[in-house]
């Protein structure tokens, strides 16, 4: 079995949102494998959901400006 450590870059202008395809701010990597793209929006709008389901969440919607 393969494993590889989570990406923890910068989301950038070319990630994009799994729900509605904006600039993606938030990356969740779930415990299933796998990982998902959100902009802030959705991001927040799921957040309660993400957090049950996740391994990390990393959170760049501070760089919104």
């Amino acid at each position: 079995m393969v494993t590889t450590a989570p990406d923890t870059r910068l989301l950038d202008a070319f990630d994009r949102c799994d729900r509605c395809g904006a600039q993606a701010y938030v990356r969740v990597v779930l415990s299933s494998g796998g990982e998902l793209l959100f902009c802030a929006h959705h991001g927040r709008a799921h957040s309660d959901k993400l957090e049950q389901v996740a391994l990390s969440i990393q959170d760049n919607s501070d760089q919104i400006g």
